[in-house]
């Protein structure tokens, strides 16, 4: 298909339905059509397996699925099957069911470095969550985040020390702090300079695009525990995708809190706070101290989510989930680093990550960041019917979906070193380029 016979009119109209019902037309950031070129932003009207057709009738090869939430694929068959069972046997009461127990056992023998959990719908729930419980078992007001990972919550203590701060008081974004991944003097020295006023470290233990350092992780853990700090994994997306126990299980180090989303849930709503039972218990009703708010939310304990997560923590187990998508994603990059090297734009369309998770970077003739030829790249694979704001596979695709997705990429190439020799993108845009998310200005 080529990009001149790409026409979304459906999804146009829907788009402009979207925007006048709801902030951004979409309910994530990352969802937006901003995140598209101009008048290519499908609007999806439903999916299967590795597959996605928009209201105009057009399949698409997704990748990313769900924000790296759909790992297995959409419906899948063993998640849907758990959710009906529940379906019928009521959501929500006003006292737990039988299944919180069940889901938090299940949760804890995958995750065996945790001996509590609590769960949640959203990520920056229970990351806000393990601030607070930081916060309240330290005494102490800081927290210092990894500057080198994009996101943590909407919270106030994350968001105001983003460009899109509007809003936050600065007294709160004050009590944030930064440090790098990866530099052990250099967030030792952090904690020397706020002695014994940093409640926790939180950072996300592996999605750079290189393995830890070796020794970073247990070092950070050492540091912790001589500074008196939290040490918190942010594992929203190296759950299940490093291992189903996580980078701490991949990597064996033990933070004292870890949260958990995204894959947990194959799309279903349920995210996870998990640690260390002295801490989780302060937000608990058994003990004699000052109480902490933990997590309290109505649809915390949705039964068919938490039967959901259940039946996706057994389908990595039994079927090797976490192995397939390494396989796959093995395949992928080197497909595309072949078919970008062969159209000569090797050092221009790099693919980076674990094989796992893996992004992509669009370079300039100056081997920078560049929106305008991201913009140029993804209008190629909309084209050629590959949905890929990342290349983060789940396990639905065939070896047949990435080959075609390979000859989708280096179609896309031949067009970007034309760019390249031209000095300029723009005539291969079709309108504005693509937007960051995180910017001061809509």
């Amino acid at each position: 298909m080529d990009t001149e016979e790409l026409h979304l009119p459906k999804s146009r109209l829907a788009n402009e339905r979207l925007h006048a019902a709801i902030p951004g037309g979409a309910h994530t950031y990352a969802k937006g059509d901003d995140q598209y070129p101009e008048n290519l932003a499908p609007v999806i009207s439903h999916g299967h397996g590795a597959h996605v057709w928009d209201v105009d009738g057009n399949r698409y090869i997704e990748y990313g699925s769900g924000l790296r939430s759909v790992s297995l694929g959409h419906a899948h068959p063993r998640v849907i099957e758990a959710v009906r069972r529940e379906l019928d046997r009521g959501s929500n009461f006003v006292r737990p069911s039988l299944v919180e127990a069940e889901a938090a056992e299940h949760f804890l023998a995958t995750v065996p470095t945790a001996e509590m959990v609590k769960f949640a719908k959203n990520g920056s729930d229970a990351t806000t969550a393990a601030v607070r419980l930081a916060r309240a078992a330290t005494g102490r007001p800081r927290v210092a985040i990894c500057g080198d990972h994009p996101f943590f919550s909407v919270d106030d203590w994350f968001i105001g020390t983003t460009p899109m701060s509007a809003g936050i008081p600065a007294a709160t974004t004050d009590l944030t702090v930064s440090f790098p991944y990866g530099d052990l003097a250099a967030t030792e020295e952090l904690l020397t300079r706020f002695r014994d006023e940093i409640a926790c470290l939180i950072l996300e233990p592996a999605t750079t695009h290189t393995e830890p350092p070796s020794g970073y992780l247990a070092g950070l853990r050492e540091l912790a525990d001589r500074h008196g700090c939290v040490l918190v994994f942010d594992e929203m997306i190296t759950g299940f995708r490093w291992s189903e126990a996580g980078a701490q299980g991949l990597y064996g180090v033990t933070p004292d809190l870890s949260t958990f989303g995204k894959a947990l849930g194959n799309g279903f709503a349920v995210s996870a706070l998990a640690g260390r039972r002295e801490l989780m218990e302060r937000g608990g009703l058994r003990h004699s101290g000052d109480r902490v708010f933990l997590l309290s939310t109505t649809h915390g304990a949705e039964t068919h989510s938490l039967a959901a997560a259940m039946a996706v923590q057994s389908t990595y187990a039994e079927e090797g989930i976490t192995s397939q998508l390494h396989t796959l994603g093995a395949r992928l990059a080197t497909g595309v680093r072949e078919a970008a090297a062969g159209m000569g734009v090797g050092d221009h369309v790099v693919v980076r990550g674990r094989a796992s998770n893996l992004v992509f970077a669009t370079l300039d003739e100056n081997g920078r960041p560049s929106q305008p030829y991201r913009t140029l790249f993804l209008r190629r694979l909309l084209a050629g019917g590959v949905l890929a704001p990342s290349f983060v596979v789940s396990s639905a695709l065939s070896d047949a979906d990435i080959d075609h997705t390979v000859d989708v990429v280096a179609q896309a190439c031949a067009v970007y070193r034309k760019a390249l020799d031209a000095g300029d993108p723009t005539p291969w845009l079709g309108g504005r380029p693509v937007k960051p998310v995180f910017r001061r200005l809509a």
